[in-house]
């Protein structure tokens, strides 16, 4: 292994995660933090800390100089971004490359072309991946959109070029509709993400969110299979598992041999996701775009594969060679991944941060908690309001979600509001159950049931 010290440029969980495999493969790690993370379980667990700068994200975790500053005084030689902040930023991905450290990811040119939705669609398309029918090209002009949709077909999907997370995106279901909201999205765009660029695409009704989970050495590109993220709210992922019940073995090959070759055709590096969308009616895929870093719903995958997609990440960026081969990778038995978040779900998801007063994690064959809580531990009002992640593997989809109504049952962070409740409803609901949903099911189940939870 040539990394030999690992700054860790993010935060709660996912840092905690990454400290973990980082010290399984003998890596010392520094990590790096804010004014107001300066007890969390990530700097307890680091063999050094470094603040990096107050509260506010963008004084810290997005402040890129700051962070390369930190690297190279600590004496680190690798820095891993994690999931969101500067994750899939190319010109993170640049600084810290320029410094003369490694990047745990891919080349800051990869991050810049498949982070442009644009871009993406364009290389899927060379590489043979169907895509939307959509905007070949980035829209400025809203007679381009109003044209486009009327060839295409309402509804349609407007969505930012660059960035992610759900913002930036609106449907229009007709002309006037499509005039409001594409000035809207551009002034979204622009303002997170500094880019105004827009696309357009047609919706699929009622379709999956399917994504292939990939690694790949610069050369050589495996798949780990697929994980399906339909149960979303506001376009949120909330409930993840591995695999999709939804798919023939044929569909499962023909969509995961698409995802070895596109990101084989960027010659990708590191652990990525391609995301799809999948219309049960056709049997139908496309392409959507590429997540160029580790995903928060990694853990499902790791379990069904055996595979730790943290620690290839980290053997890759090292300099060693994809270990795997594609006939290395199987699966076995199901597993699900609900979002603990410090949020109200009976007050349409208000954020509550406050004291961790006590705190009972679920165990047993089967389940996996992984968090950066402690008893004591007072949760930042700065940050996304995700605590932890609760991983549940069964031998079937049906004994999964046994296991994980019977590991919600125990699972208990006292002193703060979280979606528990949620899940308890979700794992109940006979849709859940018999696996009919798509990617806006859960936002009209809410209309009906938010006022239960």
């Amino acid at each position: 292994m040539a990394i030999r010290k690992l700054l860790v440029a993010n935060r709660g969980e996912i840092a905690v995660r990454i400290i973990r495999a980082a010290r399984d493969l003998g890596i010392r790690t520094v990590q790096a933090h804010s004014e107001a993370d300066t007890a969390s379980l990530a700097v307890q667990l680091a063999d050094s800390a470094v603040n990096i700068g107050p509260a506010q994200a963008p004084k810290s975790y997005l402040n890129i100089e700051a962070i390369v500053e930190a690297a190279k005084a600590s004496g680190a030689d690798a820095v891993h971004p994690g999931y969101g902040f500067l994750a899939e930023s190319p010109h993170f991905a640049d600084a810290v490359e320029a410094a003369g450290l490694t990047f745990i990811g891919p080349r800051g040119d990869t991050i810049r072309m498949m982070g442009d939705k644009v871009a993406a669609r364009a290389a899927a398309a060379l590489a043979g991946v169907p895509t939307v029918p959509g905007s070949d090209g980035r829209i400025d002009d809203f007679a381009d959109a109003e044209a486009l949709a009327g060839t295409i077909g309402y509804p349609v999907m407007i969505k930012a070029a660059a960035g992610g997370g759900g913002r930036g995106i609106r449907i229009a279901h007709d002309p006037k509709e499509l005039a409001h909201f594409f000035q809207l999205a551009q002034t979204e765009a622009r303002s997170a993400f500094g880019d105004g660029g827009l696309y357009v695409e047609k919706v699929i009704e009622q379709a999956r969110h399917i994504e292939v989970q990939v690694l790949g050495d610069g050369t050589n590109v495996v798949h780990c299979f697929e994980r399906e993220c339909s149960l979303q709210r506001r376009r949120q992922k909330v409930w993840e598992e591995a695999p999709s019940a939804a798919l023939s073995e044929d569909a499962r090959q023909r969509l995961c041999d698409s995802a070895v070759a596109l990101a084989q055709s960027v010659k990708y590096r590191g652990a990525g996701t391609l995301e799809y969308l999948y219309d049960d009616a056709s049997g139908d895929f496309y392409f959507i775009e590429m997540n160029t870093r580790i995903q928060v719903e990694h853990p499902v995958t790791e379990w069904i594969t055996g595979v730790d997609l943290v620690g290839e990440m980290l053997r890759i960026a090292g300099g060693e060679p994809l270990r795997l081969r594609q006939q290395d990778v199987t699966r076995r038995g199901h597993a699900i991944e609900v979002r603990i978040n410090a949020e109200d779900p009976s007050n349409d998801f208000m954020p509550f941060p406050g004291v961790v007063g006590g705190l009972r994690i679920p165990g047993g064959p089967g389940v996996r908690f992984d968090t950066m809580l402690y008893q004591g531990y007072a949760i930042p009002p700065f940050y996304d309001s995700l605590l932890g992640k609760l991983i549940v593997w069964g031998e079937d989809r049906e004994r999964a979600i046994v296991r994980m109504k019977r590991a919600l049952g125990e699972l208990e962070v006292a002193g703060v509001k979280t979606t528990i409740p949620l899940y308890v409803a979700l794992a109940r609901d006979p849709d859940v159950r018999a696996n009919a949903v798509h990617t806006r099911w859960l936002e009209h189940w809410l209309e009906s049931n938010a006022s239960r939870l």
